[in-house]
């Protein structure tokens, strides 16, 4: 017996844009959690997101939030504490004028994340 055709109105549903829309929604869970004055990197975003290793695709994610977003993405930083966004573009000085304003303290283009880190005070 031939299985049952779903009728010709049902849904389509594009698992690829569904698959991102969840991956998305687990970044910005995770990012809204960092508290003020701790930064997280974008591989323990990915991490507890769980995403694995996917610290790329938290960084594309980040560079798409429209304008006025109140995710704190400025405390979301590259590996080792170093600040990814250029000294002297817009993003770079916003971010790094956020941090400080939290306390959090930028020596040579990078936060020591042993201090400031969340969760753990480590990095990954």
């Amino acid at each position: 017996m031939p299985k049952p055709k779903p009728p010709a109105s049902a849904p389509v549903t594009d698992l690829g844009l569904e698959s991102l829309q969840v991956r998305r929604e687990a970044i910005f869970l995770v990012i809204a959690q960092v508290p003020e004055g701790c930064v997280i990197t974008y591989g323990d975003v990915a991490r507890l997101a769980g995403l694995g290793r996917s610290a790329r695709l938290v960084g594309r994610i980040l560079s798409q939030l429209p304008e006025g977003t109140r995710l704190p993405w400025h405390r979301v930083i590259a590996a080792a504490g170093r600040i990814s966004l250029p000294i002297g573009t817009v993003s770079g000085n916003e971010q790094r004028a956020r941090l400080r304003a939290e306390g959090v303290r930028i020596h040579n283009d990078r936060v020591d994340i042993r201090r400031h880190g969340w969760p753990t005070g480590e990095q990954s």
